[in-house]
């Protein structure tokens, strides 16, 4: 047995999300957001090296060799599934663990908002899940691809990188693809995919524009495409889009993508009220008409209005969601008001005083 297990079979059991590897520290885990180290000595460079390197096979050696960071997945018996990224940096060799559960989760167990279940009832279309590193867009993302592969009897093909959950065919055919193992990049991935007869794709991230457009095309052509950017907000999310594409390009891009984009969810994670756990927080964005005809006009900085306004459609801005949770004594405050956007909607549930100097001073009161 690898001797890295017994740190990941630790960070497992102690509840943690991450475990982390680095010269000069102890491993650390990520327990409610927070690093905590492990009862255990720092690691010396050569101890972490080999640690890290024990368990990457000739293939993994070649890429971290030659870029200097390589992802995977990797799973035993003893401590179940883990993605981790092995990376070389100042301090030598490090590795961080994300632990992936033995099953893929359901949707009624995240607690997410009803209106991301309709996403899942979608014949076409692009859904796209965005957030930064670390916000559970791959757990939402597998929780709906494990919706329709209960309800639906369909081809579902993933492009992953690397896979994280895996999925048992239940009522669809779930074909899983890993980059580096099945398939060179996603744009390939992408073109094989539209070749082997798919109802759902899902792109684990549209990292450039010819693997959006790909995707685009293939929502475009009756296919229903789920995928990931790494952006806060609908609107950033769907400028990000527009702005990667030539200048001369955008134009029909921004067409193309109100006619076939259906939705955009933007994730955040934040502690919970009793401190134990974190809860998924979302903005959502239906694209109704009016939304396609804003994206179709260049004017995505109305977005955020028509999200305020569309209520009745499902949508709601991560202000007004973390409020909400706030209000009702879900998620801890502080962390909500460090989150949010306008702060100020936030300054009488924070507890921790000195946050108010983050917002200035009061406004003068009027003589």
């Amino acid at each position: 047995m690898p001797r890295i297990d017994a740190f990941l079979q630790l960070g497992r059991e102690q509840g943690g999300s991450d475990i982390h590897f680095t010269v000069g520290l102890p491993p650390l885990v990520r327990l409610d957001g927070d690093l905590l180290p492990l009862k255990y000595r720092e690691l010396t460079e050569e101890e972490a090296a080999a640690l890290v390197t024990e368990i990457l096979d000739p293939d993994h050696r070649r890429v971290f060799d030659e870029r200097g960071s390589v992802d995977l997945s990797y799973s035993s018996e003893e401590v179940g599934r883990f993605r981790i990224n092995v990376c070389r940096h100042v301090r030598g060799i490090g590795a961080v663990c994300r632990a992936v559960p033995s099953t893929p989760p359901r949707l009624t167990n995240l607690g997410l908002p009803k209106t991301v279940g309709r996403f899942v009832k979608l014949h076409s279309g692009l859904v796209l899940v965005t957030g930064s590193a670390g916000t559970g867009k791959s757990t939402t993302l597998a929780a709906m691809i494990e919706e329709i592969n209960r309800a639906e009897c369909l081809n579902i093909i993933t492009l992953e990188d690397p896979i994280e959950f895996v999925y048992q065919s239940r009522n669809s055919l779930i074909v899983q693809r890993e980059l580096g193992a099945h398939v060179a990049s996603f744009r390939d991935g992408l073109r094989a995919a539209l070749r082997e007869d798919p109802d759902v794709i899902l792109v684990g991230e549209l990292r450039d524009p010819e693997t959006i457009q790909l995707a685009i095309e293939a929502s475009e052509t009756g296919h229903l495409v789920f995928g990931t950017l790494h952006t806060r907000g609908a609107a950033q999310t769907i400028d990000r889009i527009i702005d990667s594409f030539p200048a001369e390009a955008q134009a029909q891009v921004r067409i193309t993508l109100a006619d076939n984009l259906r939705c955009a969810v933007s994730q955040e994670l934040v502690r919970a009220a009793d401190g134990r756990g974190r809860r998924a927080v979302c903005e959502i964005l239906v694209v109704t008409p009016a939304v396609s005809q804003l994206i179709r006009d260049g004017k995505t900085f109305q977005i955020p209005s028509a999200i305020a306004t569309g209520r009745r459609s499902g949508m709601q801005l991560m202000d007004a969601a973390l409020h909400d949770l706030v209000r009702v004594g879900e998620i801890d405050p502080d962390e909500a008001f460090l989150k949010a956007a306008d702060k100020k909607e936030f300054i009488p549930h924070v507890t921790r005083l000195e946050l108010l100097d983050m917002v200035g001073p009061p406004a003068p009161e009027d003589p």
